[in-house]
């Protein structure tokens, strides 16, 4: 008998199928036409990407913080999205939270399996993310924790191996709230606003956040499917450390997809839909999926910064105007 915590139909992983060598992927994962990456207009064009934004210029003299003001203003209202460098966070602990999942999900399937999670969480080892029996299914594995509140962050779900990942992750996600803390003020300054308001609304130092490690294995049909579907994040602002050597996710810009590539060592920043009702709609969350890839497997690691689960949320009223 089947409990309510249990997914509706058998979990299959997608790295065993990709690991297979099967040349078709299983109907499960076929998009209908017009969500496949080859029905909407894609830009590859080489001069076309989101803002890259270096945050060094926040500590400069007034004119260079002014400029970097500006352009994390434009960014927030006209993409939804920009990458970051000089961000704080150490190149090296970059390069380690990335490869340290990597390595994770190169482990035996038996292992992994130890922290399979279910719909009640989500936390853990997952391959699909809605509980409806027949859904067509996003060509990616991941795993999913919770960092903050204190007390919804469980250890005992956190992988033991590979042996350095648990202290890898906190020494992460502690950087990755402090650089969140950062980019709140800005947004908060930017709309006019006092530097704390914005993190005063999410709950002060009483956030939630979480890290969502997505993998996404070879696909020996990428044109028919998406390693996550088109979405705009529920939550507050995501952080997303990208795959530096394999370009995904895509970002929509009116009836174009935008093929971000990543700069080395830096975060991708986006406004979720809790900031966009907060500053009612000046700053935009931006619809975005992940395209997958036939000869490379890809890592990247989303982190979101939300706010208190229970606060109500409503535009400032001081960015209503009658």
């Amino acid at each position: 008998m089947s409990c309510p915590k249990d997914w509706p139909e058998p979990i299959v992983r997608v790295q065993s199928l990709s690991d297979s060598g099967t040349p078709v992927i299983p109907d499960r994962y076929v998009k209908p036409p017009p969500e496949r990456p080859s029905a909407a207009i894609s830009d590859n064009q080489n001069d076309i990407n989101i803002p890259l934004i270096d945050l060094g210029g926040l500590s400069g003299d007034s004119s260079m913080r002014a400029v970097t003001l500006d352009q994390i203003s434009i960014a927030c209202r006209e993409w939804g999205f920009f990458q970051v460098v000089n961000h704080g966070v150490s190149p090296t602990l970059m390069d380690q939270a990335r490869e340290v999942w990597r390595e994770f999900f190169h482990l035996p399937i038996e292992i992994k399996q130890n922290y399979a999670n279910s719909p009640k969480t989500y936390e853990g080892y997952g391959s699909r993310l809605g509980i409806e029996k027949g859904a067509i299914l996003d060509w990616s594995d991941y795993y999913f924790l919770h960092y903050l509140p204190e007390i919804l962050m469980d250890h005992n779900k956190w992988p033991v191996l590979p042996v350095s990942i648990r202290e890898v992750i906190e020494e992460y996600s502690s950087e990755l709230v402090k650089l969140c803390g950062v980019l709140m003020k800005v947004l908060s300054i930017n709309l006019g606003l006092k530097e704390e308001h914005l993190q005063n609304t999410f709950g002060g130092t009483n956030i939630g956040a979480c890290l969502r490690v997505n993998f996404y294995p070879k696909c020996p049909q990428p044109d028919l499917t998406l390693g996550l579907s088109s979405h705009s994040d529920p939550g507050g602002m995501t952080l997303l450390l990208p795959d530096e050597n394999v370009a995904g996710l895509q970002v929509r810009r009116k009836d174009h997809w935008i093929t971000v590539k990543p700069a080395p060592h830096a975060f991708i920043v986006n406004i979720g839909d809790q900031i966009q009702v907060l500053s009612n709609a000046i700053y935009k969350s931006v619809e975005h999926r992940v395209i997958v890839n036939s000869a490379k497997e890809r890592v990247s690691l989303a982190f979101f910064y939300n706010p208190k689960s229970d606060l109500p949320i409503e535009p400032v009223n001081e960015l209503v105007s009658p």
